[in-house]
């Protein structure tokens, strides 16, 4: 009785220190299994616990077992969110697409936009867009979010130009087998364009294969790297730009 009663109780954080000491012996005497089983029931048990999950995260990384550590990532991602932690789950996010290439990072981004900007998520367009039919695939911003667009760009490793149309912007993305090498926006190319872009959530977009290579302006070995940089250094100057508006509020 006492037992089964024992598994509808959360952990303490000194029962979780205890958890995660035991893990680290289990480890260190050569029996990740045994880790590996407290963990996965201690989490079952407090599956919001960020120490836990971390642990189990890093003893997956360990043993090569790179699906669960994935997995965990993933979980860490929505706990790091609800904590305001946006930095930590930037973090969490780009390891589960280098542990597991085949997750889609494309909701995890959005989540972390909702959570980061509350207004990116009300101001969302959904109304009729017109969009051509005479591309490899084509939609509307409102529904289908530009991290979803790179996503299956990258994945059929196409080579084309993704054109991003909204009511302040027209600009394009250019892919070489399915890798950004370059944007243009408003007059601008490079990485100066590509965050122009990066936070569109209204419009449409239009892509089309091309025939031949586009030249390399954006150099970077992961499209999914470059997205988190270039929506953490927008994070950040927005935070810093807001905290200066603050003190200069507070002078006044």
């Amino acid at each position: 009785m006492s037992q089964m009663l024992d598994t509808k109780i959360p952990f303490n954080e000194v029962s979780i220190e205890s958890v995660l000491l035991d893990a680290d012996l289990f480890v260190k005497y050569a029996s990740p299994e045994k880790a590996f089983q407290l963990l996965k029931e201690s989490i079952d048990r407090s599956p919001r616990s960020i120490p836990l999950r971390e642990k189990m995260r890093d003893i997956c990384v360990q043993q090569k077992n790179l699906n669960e550590a994935a997995r965990q990532c993933l979980a860490l991602v929505t706990l790091y969110i609800n904590r305001e932690e946006f930095d930590h789950a930037y973090d969490r996010l780009q390891e589960a697409k280098l542990l597991d290439p085949r997750i889609s990072v494309a909701p995890g981004l959005d989540a972390i936009r909702r959570a980061r900007r509350p207004d990116f998520a009300t101001t969302r367009d959904r109304s009729p867009q017109k969009v051509r039919t005479d591309t490899t695939f084509a939609g509307n911003l409102g529904y289908v979010g530009i991290f979803d667009a790179v996503q299956v760009i990258e994945n059929a490793k196409m080579t084309g130009l993704l054109v991003l149309k909204s009511d302040l912007h027209l600009g394009s993305v250019a892919f070489n087998e399915g890798q950004i090498v370059d944007a243009e926006c408003n007059g601008r190319n490079g990485v100066r364009a590509f965050r122009d872009l990066v936070e569109l959530n209204s419009g449409t977009f239009e892509f089309s294969i091309s025939e031949s290579e586009f030249s390399v302006v954006i150099q970077i070995t992961s499209n999914t790297n470059f997205l988190l940089d270039v929506l953490t250094e927008l994070d950040h100057e927005r935070a810093e730009q807001q905290g200066l508006r603050d003190v200069s509020t507070e002078v006044m």
